[in-house]
């Protein structure tokens, strides 16, 4: 079971290199990313953008940009348009959202005949986190695409990150479906879905894992929350992921780890695509998507 990103990276040097294709590629950050997954030897890049921004930002940053193949489009959503069909013809392994609005690049794989959204095909936003504070990595879902998930999203999440949980070589994820409280009630629409689905899980609808819902966020990572509260469960306490309710609390729980956090490190794609699409926030530091880069490297076909 791989327990922290430093493994991640160890596991992706003995692999053959992933091709990536980064959009409207014109940010420090971005650029800085890339050319350390480079470097690290676990992808070749392409930055598709405005040469003279993306070379002007490589003498700042002094990276040599004849590591990288670089595509010049000068208009944005143009060449997240461009990024997204090498993708499609199958020219990159891996997308990767440069300094573009999210809304922008989501447009173009959602693009019906030159997007990479597969037909009926559910996307969604998938994190996985270390926090010193947790004893092995979290995966998490879904912060930044599907706002209120019905239960047939959140089943295709569910799935989402267990293959990312087996990715990380986790043998049988234990899955904790959140709510506000561990307690069944009827009236709260989170604690219904979450029975719901763990009793699929316990049928083996959704196979390859282990699932307990309704859970609060404390006993589904917190040992001695369970003790006190005397709950017996496969998951609580010992959860590999984490399935939110909805868009605001999982993404306040990213934010707060990522502002709040320290030692914190993290890593997110959008899973359900053609290929793996790495999307983090531009405010993210050039570490977050870094690993986010490696992520989606190691759950690429």
């Amino acid at each position: 079971m791989i327990t922290n990103f430093e493994q991640i990276y160890e596991l992706l040097r003995s692999k053959t290199r992933k091709r990536l294709i980064a959009a409207w590629a014109v940010d420090d950050h971005t650029i800085t990313a890339a050319y350390k997954a480079v470097q690290l030897g676990i992808v070749d890049a392409t930055l598709v953008g405005d040469v003279n921004m993306i070379k002007k930002v490589c003498e700042a940053e002094k990276i040599d940009p004849t590591v990288f193949t670089i595509i010049n489009n000068d208009n944005e959503l143009a060449s997240i348009a461009q990024a997204v069909l090498m993708v499609r013809e199958g020219q990159g392994d891996i997308l990767m959202k440069g300094l573009c609005s999210t809304d922008k690049y989501m447009r173009g794989i959602l693009n019906k005949e030159k997007g990479l959204l597969p037909p009926k095909a559910v996307l969604s936003h998938v994190c996985v986190l270390s926090n010193p504070n947790y004893h092995k990595l979290v995966v998490l879902g879904d912060m930044a695409v599907i706002p209120l998930p019905d239960l047939n999203q959140k089943v295709a999440i569910v799935k989402y990150l267990v293959n990312t949980a087996k990715a990380l070589q986790i043998e049988k994820p234990k899955v904790a479906l959140l709510a506000a409280t561990e307690q069944m009630l009827p009236g709260m629409q989170a604690c219904v879905d979450a029975a719901i689905i763990s009793k699929m899980i316990d049928r083996g609808q959704i196979p390859g894992c282990v699932g307990d819902g309704p859970l609060a966020l404390d006993v589904a990572i917190s040992k001695e929350a369970v003790e006190i509260k005397k709950l017996v469960s496969p998951v609580a306490g010992d959860a590999d992921c984490l399935l939110f309710p909805n868009i605001e609390s999982a993404n306040t729980f990213y934010k707060v780890n990522s502002q709040l956090c320290k030692g914190v490190k993290q890593a997110a794609i959008v899973a359900g695509a053609m290929a793996p699409c790495v999307l983090s926030s531009r405010a993210d530091s050039i570490e977050t998507k870094l690993n986010s880069i490696a992520l989606a490297a190691l759950t690429a076909k």
